[in-house]
């Protein structure tokens, strides 16, 4: 099983991969979770990274924020005929985004299976600025457990877990990364959440995007080696 990080705040390497707000990556071939804030420079990483985006079957979006839908159009643009799947919650103006860049979107707020071993929690409920940020994460089943990939964690981390927990209760959550959106927690809040991955058996993590620079670090010095460094151009192979 692969996830090729597309699209971050952070890059593995400057001279290669362009990086800028918001966050995407490829799950094995066919499955893309968001798109960034920006198609043209999704779609250079996509080809620096040598993949083959023809093979890519399902788009899933998190949320409604630019930062994971503003590369949809210019993706889509160059790599039509894909199936987007979005949450009831989303602007008209996304279904349009995704009609003219010759893609089909979904409407699925439900607990689905995407394809084998492959999964969209469905609409989970959260809150951004005051205003319902409703969002689904992507969920991975293996031998070795669950993966988790979030886009922002509007709901909470935490909260996201909890669900999983709901739909697998005999499974083991393995890893968890994306965005937990933790940039405006203070260091107590923050320790409180690392030690909750840790007494729900979390074995490693990788912590990117809107999680914020001090809690990435924290979630590091916890983790150590099970830490994994994330950034356009990872490729994390479990």
């Amino acid at each position: 099983m692969e996830i090729k990080i597309l699209f971050d705040n952070y890059t593995q390497d400057r001279s290669k991969f362009e990086m800028g707000w918001g966050f995407s990556c490829l799950v094995n071939e066919d499955v893309l979770f968001d798109t960034g804030e920006d198609g043209d420079l999704l779609v250079k990483n996509v080809k620096t990274m040598g993949v083959d985006a023809n093979k890519i079957q399902k788009i899933v979006i998190s949320h409604d924020h630019y930062d994971h839908t503003g590369g949809l159009y210019g993706f889509l643009h160059q790599y039509p005929g894909k199936e987007v799947y979005i949450l009831s919650s989303f602007r008209e103006e996304i279904k349009i985004i995704i009609k003219k860049g010759g893609g089909k979107y979904i409407i699925n707020d439900e607990f689905k299976e995407l394809q084998p071993n492959i999964f969209t929690t469905g609409l989970i409920k959260g809150v951004y600025m005051g205003g319902a940020m409703p969002e689904q994460s992507l969920i991975v089943k293996m031998e070795k457990g669950l993966i988790i990939i979030t886009g922002c964690s509007h709901p909470g981390i935490v909260a996201i877990l909890e669900r999983v927990k709901q739909f697998f209760p005999q499974e083991k959550i393995f890893a968890v990364l994306g965005g937990f959106h933790l940039l405006d927690k203070g260091k107590s809040e923050i320790d409180y959440i690392i030690e909750k991955f840790k007494s729900l058996g979390i074995e490693k993590v990788g912590p990117t995007h809107c999680t914020g620079w001090e809690a990435i670090k924290a979630f590091q010095e916890a983790y150590e080696e099970n830490f994994l460094s994330l950034g356009a151009g990872a490729t994390l192979t479990f």
